[in-house]
C-alpha cells in the first residue's frame, strides 16, 4: 500500500468546506492517526462538528533535524499534527510557537528482533547494535531511562544505536541484518512480526508505566497546533476535539471498520496484522486529558530528566503554556 494509494482513499472522502473553517490535518503515511484521520472522515464527524478536516499523508524522514510533520506545522503549511510531548517541548523551548491541545495516546514503540535473538529484556541490550530512527527518538529516550533505572547502564555507551532516519529505512536495517534489533513504532511492530522471522522482544509502553509509577494510561503523543490558529480558530479546535472523541468510539467499538481501514490504507493487508493493529490501537489510544494527566506526564518528564539527563532529552523543561486543556471562546 503505497502512499498515494492511501491518499486516493482518503481524497475521495473529501468533501465541499463550504463555509466551514478549514482544519489542514498533515500526518505521517505510516503513522496510526490515520486511522483515525479516516474515520472521522468517512462518517462526517468534521463537518457534524462544525470544521473541515482536510487530511494529506506526508513522508516520516526528517527535514533540518525534525520531523516532516514538525516542519509543516512551523512552516504554515499545516494546522494540525501530532508528535510526542518530549518533542514538542523541545521545539518550543526553541521558540516554535506550537501548543498541544488534545492527547493522542501512549504512541511509543517495541524492540523487534530475530526470532532467535538472544535478546529478551533491557538486561540484554549491552553491546548489542540497535536500530533508532533518531536518537532523540522518545522510544531510544525511554529506553535509556529505563536501563540506566532498572540496570545500572546507558545504552547510549554500552550499546550501539544505528540512526536509520526514517521508519521505513528502519525496518529495512533489520531485515538486512545490520543490526541485532530496532525500536520501530508500535503499528509497524505487527507487520514485521506477523509476516517474518521475527518478534517483539519487549513493548516500550511497558516502560512508560514502569518509570512513570503510575497504573494510569499517559498519553505520550499529543495533537499541536500553532498559537496563532488555537487562538483565531476556536471553533475548528473544539470540533476537532468532539470529532475526535467519537472517531475514538467507533474505532473502540467497530471491528468492520478495521477491516475497511485494513483495505485503504494498511501497508500489509493480512488479517493477523489488522486485528493486532486494531487491539493494539485500542490499547494505546487516550480519550481525553485534565489535570491530572498533565500531572503525570510532568512526573514522567522529570523522571526521565532526572535519569536519562538533558543531553537526552533535548530539553530541561516543560515551557510554560505547552499544554492548552482549555479552547479560548
Amino acid at each position: 500500500m503505497d502512499v498515494e494509494t492511501q491518499q486516493d482513499a482518503l481524497d475521495a472522502l473529501h468533501d465541499d468546506p463550504g463555509d466551514l473553517p478549514v482544519l489542514r490535518a498533515r500526518f505521517e503515511h505510516n503513522g496510526s492517526p490515520r486511522y483515525m484521520l479516516y474515520t472521522i472522515k468517512k462518517f462526517g464527524f468534521d463537518h457534524d462538528h462544525g470544521f473541515h478536516l482536510d487530511v494529506q499523508l506526508v513522508s516520516d524522514e526528517l527535514e533540518g533535524g525534525v520531523e516532516t510533520v514538525e516542519a509543516k506545522l512551523q512552516e504554515g503549511d499545516a494546522d494540525l499534527i501530532d508528535i510526542d510531548y518530549i518533542s514538542t517541548a523541545r521545539e518550543r523551548a526553541e521558540g516554535a510557537p506550537i501548543v498541544a491541545f488534545h492527547p493522542y495516546g501512549r504512541t511509543v514503540g517495541g524492540l523487534a528482533v530475530p526470532d532467535d535473538s538472544s535478546i529478551e529484556g533491557l538486561a540484554d541490550l549491552r553491546g548489542k547494535r540497535l536500530g533508532v530512527v533518531r536518537r532523540l527518538d522518545k522510544n531510544w529516550i525511554l529506553t535509556r531511562a529505563a536501563c540506566r533505572e532498572f540496570h545500572d547502564f546507558d545504552p547510549d555507551e554500552e550499546a550501539t544505536p544505528v540512526e536509520a532516519g526514517s521508519k521505513v529505512e528502519l525496518t529495512e536495517m533489520l531485515r538486512d541484518g545490520e543490526v541485532d534489533g530496532i525500536f520501530q513504532f508500535w503499528p509497524i511492530v505487527p507487520e514485521i512480526t506477523e509476516t517474518g522471522p521475527y518478534r517483539e522482544a519487549f513493548p516500550v509502553s511497558d516502560l512508560v508505566q514502569r518509570l512513570a509509577g503510575t497504573e494510569d494510561k499517559l498519553p505520550i503523543s499529543t495533537f499541536l497546533t500553532s498559537e496563532e490558529y488555537f487562538e483565531a480558530n476556536p471553533q475548528a479546535i473544539r470540533g476537532f476535539k468532539r470529532a475526535y472523541g467519537e472517531a475514538v468510539d467507533q474505532l473502540r467499538s467497530d471491528d468492520e471498520i478495521w477491516e475497511t481501514i485494513g483495505d485503504a490504507l494498511m501497508y500489509e493487508n493480512d488479517p493477523e496484522v489488522i486485528r493486532a493493529v486494531r487491539d493494539g490501537w485500542r490499547d494505546m489510544v487516550v480519550s481525553d486529558w485534565d489535570e491530572e494527566t498533565i500531572e503525570g506526564m510532568d512526573r514522567l518528564f522529570d523522571h526521565l530528566l532526572e535519569v536519562a539527563g538533558e543531553e537526552a532529552i533535548g530539553v530541561d523543561h516543560l515551557p510554560e503554556g505547552l499544554f492548552r486543556l482549555e479552547v479560548p471562546e
